[in-house]
C-alpha cells in the first residue's frame, strides 16, 4: 500500500472487507514513526515505548471500524497514543509506588542511562529538562516544540483551550531555559 495515500483512501481500503488488512497496514506504515517519537519522548526509553507502540495499535484496529471521521485520522491516533501514555505513566508511579516528585528523578535517571548520555550535549539538557517538568507541559512541549502541531489541533487533541495550551507551553519553556542555565 503507497505511504502517500490521503487518510480517506486508506480507511476506504480498512472498510473494504478484501483490502481491510491492506488498508490498516498502509496507516501504520504512514503513522506509525510519528506516534512512536510521540510516544518516546514522554517515555524515554524505547522498550516502554514500544509496549505502548504496541497497544495504541491494537486500539486503533479495533476503534478504526467505529471512527466517525469527526477528527483528522492523524489527530485521533495521536490521542489515543497521548492516552495510552499517560495511563503507562500512571501505571509506573503505582507500580513504583513513589511521590510525584520521586517521579522527574526515575524519569531523568533513564534519560542519564541511556548509553549515549553525555550531560556536556545541549540535546541531553534539553531532555533532562524536559523531563523535569509535569506531565501535561511535557505533553504540549513536546508536540508543539518537536511534532510543531499548531495550538488549534493541539486543542482538539488535548480538549483544552488554546488559550491554556499556549500558556502551559511558555511556562513550559521558560523552565526549561531556567533549568538549561542551571545545569
Amino acid at each position: 500500500m503507497n505511504l502517500h495515500l490521503d487518510d480517506t483512501s486508506l480507511l476506504t481500503a480498512f472498510h473494504n472487507h478484501a483490502t481491510k488488512e491492506k488498508g490498516y497496514n498502509g496507516i501504520v506504515k504512514k503513522y506509525q514513526e510519528k506516534l512512536y517519537w510521540h510516544i518516546r519522548r514522554m517515555l524515554v526509553s524505547h522498550e516502554d515505548t514500544n509496549d505502548v507502540l504496541q497497544m495504541v495499535l491494537v486500539k486503533v484496529w479495533n476503534g478504526l471500524e467505529n471512527f466517525r471521521e469527526d477528527s483528522k485520522l492523524y489527530t485521533w491516533m495521536y490521542r489515543i497514543a497521548t492516552n495510552e501514555t499517560l495511563t503507562f505513566i500512571e501505571k509506573e508511579k503505582k507500580r513504583a509506588i513513589v511521590s510525584l516528585d520521586q517521579d522527574s528523578d526515575i524519569y531523568g535517571d533513564k534519560v542519564k542511562a541511556d548509553t549515549h548520555f553525555d550531560e556536556n550535549q545541549l540535546i541531553w539538557r534539553l531532555q533532562l529538562a524536559i523531563k523535569s517538568l509535569p506531565e501535561k507541559q511535557q505533553l504540549v512541549f513536546n508536540l508543539r516544540y518537536y511534532d510543531e502541531m499548531p495550538y488549534h489541533q493541539m486543542s482538539e487533541l488535548l480538549d483544552t483551550s488554546e488559550g491554556a495550551l499556549k500558556a502551559s507551553y511558555h511556562h513550559a519553556a521558560k523552565k526549561i531555559e531556567e533549568f538549561i542555565k542551571r545545569y
